[in-house]
């Protein structure tokens, strides 16, 4: 690992910006760890990206897990951090440390990543009294999806606004090394942002905050044609990959693919008998295998 927790804060300090993705097999990780992303984040949309689930609620332990240990085989130099899905930390404490530990001892992340306050607030001390570093998470968190009513901008208002500002400083102080803004005004992620000594890392929370993430799938112009409004579309490979395949289909029913260079060639001295051979018993014996020759 070469890039740490400890580098994020410094960069914070530095007023360095700092980019993250999410990623959630082996290729991608290892494409963007070679390009340079300082971290990369196997989030639980990875139940709407990669299992077509309706969100990201159904998400399970296991299949994290799963995804975990793809990217961390693909991933030399990033910071590699693990979203801990829903109810893997909601009903106890206890249940949250086992879990975590397991992302860093069977995953292979360097960190996990917490929706929430209340008692997050408590878990994320215990957790980075045990050495497991938390990234936390505030604003349009997705796991509350259905006590938001959808996916909707929070921190509108004053209260809800104070409500942020005053759980962004306790994350902090038990122990968060960064905090994920989501969702919110760009004010009020400008302000959470000066407020604090840890990264902010923002999506939908404003140009203020210390550094960005987009969902790979979305930045990439693979999703479909509705995405969030804070979503840039770098490329469009949904209509590339679209465009290949179709070349792809068409020259195999044309016969023009593979051609002779996607081919593989025998010995020219195999070539003239085996041929001669397959048509002299072809001719006589309509395909079938010829009888065996009378010995002596």
């Amino acid at each position: 690992m070469s890039i740490s927790v400890k580098d994020l804060q410094t960069y914070k300090r530095e007023g360095r910006r700092f980019a993250m993705l999410t990623a959630y097999d082996y290729t991608t990780a290892r494409i963007l760890d070679e390009a340079g992303v300082p971290v990369i984040l196997v989030g639980d949309s990875l139940g709407m990206t990669m299992l077509g689930y309706p969100d990201t609620l159904a998400v399970t332990v296991d299949e994290m897990l799963h995804h975990i240990r793809a990217v961390r085989r693909g991933v030399h130099d990033a910071l590699v951090v693990g979203d801990m899905p829903f109810m893997s930390y909601h009903a106890s404490i206890e249940d949250g440390i086992r879990n975590a530990g397991r992302f860093l001892q069977e995953g292979g992340a360097n960190a996990v990543k917490l929706e929430g306050a209340g008692r997050v607030i408590e878990l994320t001390q215990r957790l980075t009294e045990m050495g497991i570093p938390v990234m936390a998470h505030l604003g349009l968190t997705p796991q509350y999806v259905n006590q938001f009513g959808g996916f909707k901008v929070q921190g509108k208002s004053e209260e809800a606004a104070e409500t942020i500002q005053r759980d962004a400083l306790a994350l902090q102080a038990a122990g968060a090394f960064s905090l994920v803004l989501e969702g919110i005004p760009a004010d009020l992620g400008r302000i959470v942002t000066r407020s604090l000594t840890i990264p902010t890392i923002g999506i939908g929370a404003g140009a203020d905050c210390d550094a960005q993430v987009l969902v790979i799938q979305d930045m990439l112009g693979l999703s479909g044609a509705r995405v969030p409004k804070f979503v840039k579309r770098f490329a469009d490979l949904r209509g590339e990959i679209q465009r290949a395949v179709g070349e792809y289909i068409n020259e195999v029913e044309v016969g023009t693919f593979p051609g002779p260079e996607h081919s593989y060639g025998m010995g020219t001295s195999a070539v003239p008998k085996v041929a001669e051979e397959a048509v002299g018993e072809g001719a006589v014996y309509g395909g079938a295998t010829p009888p065996a020759k009378a010995q002596g």
